[in-house]
Parts: C-alpha cells; sequence; structure tokens
C-alpha cells in the first residue's frame, strides 16, 4: 500500500471547507513520513490505516476528523522522544487553524493523542482511531513479522537484551487485554489472528 495521492487529501480539505494551500500540508505529511529511519510509521503505515477506515467509515461519528487524525498521528516521529503524539497533534491543530478550521483542532488533536496509550472509551471516534492504528496486529504473519522488523529498525540504537524485554512487556500488555479492539468490527476481524501473532512475537523475543 502506497502513501495515498493528494487527490484524496484535497477531497478530504474540500470536505470540511478548508482554506489555503491544501497541496502544501500534503506535501509536508509526504515528506514527514518519508524521513530516513522510518522503517514502519511511514507512508505505508499512512496508506494502511486509511484503507482500513474506509472500511469502517460508517461507524464514526465525526468521519473527516477521524481520517484527519490519520493523516497525522505520525507525522513526527522519532523513536528517542517521548513527545511524538504531542508534537503530532500540535501540528493537526496547526495545520486547521492556519486553514480556518480551528474549531476542529482540539477534536482532531484529542484523537492523535488516543494513539499514545492506545486505550480509549469503547464507542468514541478516539476508540475506532485506537484501532485502526493497531489492525497491523491482526495482518497476517508475513506483514506482522515485516512490521516488527521495522519496529527493530526504528530502535537500533537500543541493545538487543534491552530492546527485547521492553518489546515484550509491550506486547505483553496487547495480550492481556479483554479485548485487544474495541469495536465489533476490527474485533471480528483481526482479535484471533492478533493474539496469535503476539503470543508468537512473545515466544520469539523471550
Amino acid at each position: 500500500m502506497n502513501w495515498p495521492e493528494s487527490v484524496r487529501w484535497q477531497r478530504l480539505c474540500q470536505s470540511i471547507h478548508a482554506s489555503g494551500d491544501a497541496l502544501a500540508w500534503y506535501e509536508r505529511l509526504s515528506s514527514a513520513h518519508a524521513s530516513p529511519g522510518r522503517r514502519y510509521h511511514n507512508q505505508r503505515h499512512i496508506g494502511e490505516c486509511l484503507a482500513e477506515f474506509d472500511a469502517a467509515r460508517s461507524l464514526a461519528k465525526q468521519p473527516e476528523a477521524v481520517e484527519l487524525a490519520l493523516w497525522f498521528h505520525d507525522a513526527i516521529y522519532d523513536s528517542t522522544a517521548a513527545d511524538n503524539e504531542e508534537r503530532s497533534a500540535e501540528l493537526a491543530k496547526e495545520c486547521l487553524v492556519s486553514a480556518g478550521r480551528a474549531d476542529l483542532a482540539q477534536t482532531v488533536a484529542a484523537l492523535v493523542m488516543a494513539t499514545k496509550l492506545h486505550n480509549a472509551t469503547v464507542g468514541s471516534d478516539a476508540a475506532l482511531v485506537v484501532d485502526v492504528d493497531l489492525s497491523i496486529l491482526g495482518q497476517d504473519e508475513r506483514r506482522f513479522a515485516d512490521y516488527e522488523a521495522g519496529i527493530r529498525a526504528e530502535y537500533a540504537w537500543v541493545a538487543e537484551k534491552v530492546f527485547k524485554a521492553k518489546r515484550a512487556e509491550i506486547l505483553q500488555g496487547f495480550l492481556k487485554r479483554q479485548r485487544i479492539y474495541s469495536t465489533e468490527h476490527f474485533w471480528k476481524k483481526y482479535e484471533v489472528q492478533a493474539r496469535r501473532n503476539l503470543e508468537k512475537a512473545i515466544r520469539g523475543l523471550k
């Protein structure tokens, strides 16, 4: 799945009656997601998220806000930093304010922030954003293995022993949840495979 074409972004901007240079923001986002070192949090990831959202769009209360959040949720990504989501949320707000849609800015920023802890109120648009972002966990074994390899590459600066321990802890956290996916759509589609993938990955890390 490649980075979405500019026509999609322009259509989204038109749907919210945004003003200003939509293509400039598209290029900014495109460049950010193509920056060196991004082995998973890249253009492919955003394309996959948007494709997942397209199949679940009817679940959104504010579909335009959800889509904007997906475009921006990894706009800032530095594996050595702890404030990527905060900075991505601020960038989304900057975009919307400059486009004359300051009224949407806080909503979209809150949706971006939901991806920090991957935990949101069931039935909310934030829960939908989280499920979309976590859809990677339920992909086939080959894609999941690519994802894990990408994450490892992004954290190449972390010693192997430390990485394995921390990564196993993170994946175990998802596995311990009563449900990984809060929406019925994603639960039915990915819950079983996600648990298989996580169990296998944790065994490999230990």
